[in-house]
């Protein structure tokens, strides 16, 4: 069975943050940047995790640390927006992570009302 759309976008969002990451610290902006880092790669991975739940409880569970992580890292992309610590534009990083809460909301909702 191949990933599904919030595995997807999730692991490509990922990828995006790497490559922000790299972007602050040729910037030397290093305190902000590690926090988005961790926060932003460690919402694939929460889903990644939730893919191999043992039980519909622990799926949810993971989601929900994703959520949380997404939620994180929209603070720190409007963090460094509302800064100007650094000449970078996150908009586009902004609206992806907002809608990845959307998704991941939706997600465990649904799952626990059909619990």
């Amino acid at each position: 069975m191949g990933q599904s759309i919030i595995q997807e976008r999730s692991f490509a969002f990922a990828l995006e943050i790497i490559c922000l990451y790299r972007k602050l610290q040729e910037h030397r902006e290093y305190v902000l940047s590690k926090q988005l880092l961790r926060s932003g790669t460690s919402i694939g991975a929460n889903v990644e995790e939730a893919g191999a739940g043992q039980s519909r409880n622990d799926f949810v569970a993971k989601m929900s640390i994703a959520s949380k992580e997404a939620r994180e890292t929209r603070y720190w992309l409007r963090l460094l927006q509302k800064s100007q610590l650094v000449p970078i534009d996150v908009s586009r990083e902004l609206q992806e992570v907002d809608e990845i809460v959307r998704m991941l909301t939706s997600i465990v909702k649904t799952t626990r009302e059909s619990m």
